[in-house]
């Protein structure tokens, strides 16, 4: 299985709402100890899975480094030189509250250029996990929202919020979508 966080690479971007996919794939990577491949060929920073559980031994873990409008020709190359089936993308959603985590497999891209670019190159037959960055007051105002740092008080929460999110990825990995569902689904975040 592709484990694809989506956002934009740069220090520009760090620690901004776009950018939960990267985050949530940095806590992956430390706590399962993924090694880093050459990826130069990739157009992003991949990661495999080394001495952990049978379970996730085949598993890998992309950061398409193409900003998020190009993510598809990262996750592409992937795919293809892999011979990869199944994809899970991580991605912010506007229409969601701030820390709502949800799933489901295929769907629109909800105006998200990342989830374009990734349907245009692969289809939309991927799993999704959706986490809610919540959506300014003003329609106007959507670029620069997704593009800033989250609040204060969103940053008490996110450290919980990306945990819980690292847990659905991988109880995904060995359960149908169905059950990840059931058990990670959460409304929003949780009081900190």
């Amino acid at each position: 299985m592709l484990i694809v966080g989506l956002g934009n690479p740069g220090s520009d971007y760090e620690q901004t709402r776009h950018n939960i996919g990267f985050m949530v794939i940095d806590e992956l990577v430390a706590r399962n100890n993924a090694s880093k491949l050459s990826s130069s060929s990739f157009s992003g920073e991949l990661y495999k899975f080394q001495n952990a559980s049978v379970s996730l031994e085949n598993h890998f873990l992309l950061k398409p480094l193409t900003f998020m409008n190009l993510s598809g020709d990262s996750v592409i190359k992937v795919k293809n030189f892999y011979k990869i089936e199944d994809v899970v993308v991580i991605h912010d959603d506007l229409d969601l509250p701030f820390g709502a985590l949800r799933f489901k497999r295929g769907g629109g891209h909800g105006g998200h250029n990342g989830l374009k670019s990734i349907d245009s190159k692969i289809g939309k037959e991927y799993i999704r996990i959706r986490i809610g960055i919540g959506k300014p007051e003003h329609k106007g105002e959507v670029v620069s929202y997704v593009l800033g740092k989250f609040s204060a008080e969103q940053l008490k929460c996110l450290p919980e919020l990306i945990e819980h999110a690292c847990d659905a990825v991988e109880y995904c990995l060995s359960h149908p979508l169905a059950d990840v569902s059931s058990k990670y689904t959460q409304k929003a975040a949780k009081e900190c």
